[in-house]
């Protein structure tokens, strides 16, 4: 575990640093952040691999859901992330949450608070692809594209199973009910439900290649349409 934190603390530390040179050469070329992708995925259908394989493609920053909740439980690191904005964008982004958490009537409970606030400030930096956290729940459909990744329940068995097929589905409906019961604590709504995304991909017939194609092009599509 302590191997883990530490290896979470170096990750935060090299984005500081690279947010800090980026910042730097928005003020050179009065440059406006880049807009984000979030994706959402049922466990067993490649999320996780298209995220990745989009922030490479895309040459955008990944945020792993693993990362961005240890953030968020760490004060000492959620701090630095938050501080990390100019005082002006700080200002926009608080003015943002507070109104997040009146017009959604959110409870404010501390681990929220802190992930709100991460999310909120890796959204004011963009050009990120941020996976799971609810965090197209938080950051703006204005500046978001929202990706949710599915399958039927016989691709995501397949994908997962390491011993039996019953092992493999108590896994996936494991995990998929903790995913859905986070977003409902949280976030007040329902995982599946696809008003809350721009674009949903059934990963059945399509393939990891094809996914990240699709999402590629519509989320250039958009940017060139919104002028982000």
């Amino acid at each position: 575990m302590q191997m883990k934190n530490r290896s979470v603390e170096k990750l935060v530390e090299e984005q500081l640093q690279k947010w800090n040179l980026r910042g730097t050469e928005r003020k050179k070329r009065s440059i406006t952040p880049g807009a984000s992708i979030t994706v959402s995925r049922e466990p067993g259908c490649g999320g996780t691999t298209i995220a990745k394989r989009l922030s490479q493609e895309l040459a955008m920053d990944l945020f792993g859901g693993h990362i961005i909740q240890k953030v968020a439980e760490s004060v000492e690191m959620s701090t630095k992330v938050i501080q990390s904005l100019d005082e002006k964008e700080m200002t926009k982004r608080d003015d943002w949450l507070t109104s997040l958490f009146e017009t959604r009537h959110l409870w404010p409970d501390r681990y929220l608070h802190h992930l709100t606030k991460v999310i909120g400030t890796i959204g004011r930096y963009g050009n990120a692809v941020i996976l799971g956290r609810g965090a197209n729940y938080i950051l703006p459909r204005e500046t978001t594209f929202r990706v949710r990744i599915v399958a039927p329940m016989e691709v995501k068995v397949k994908h997962v199973m390491r011993s039996t097929r019953d092992e493999a589905e108590k896994y996936v409906l494991k995990t998929e009910a903790e995913r859905r019961a986070f977003i409902r604590q949280y976030f007040h709504t329902d995982l599946t439900d696809i008003e809350h995304y721009d674009m949903v991909i059934n990963m059945e017939k399509i393939s990891i290649d094809g996914a990240v194609e699709g999402i590629k092009c519509a989320f250039l599509a958009w940017k060139a349409a919104v002028k982000i």
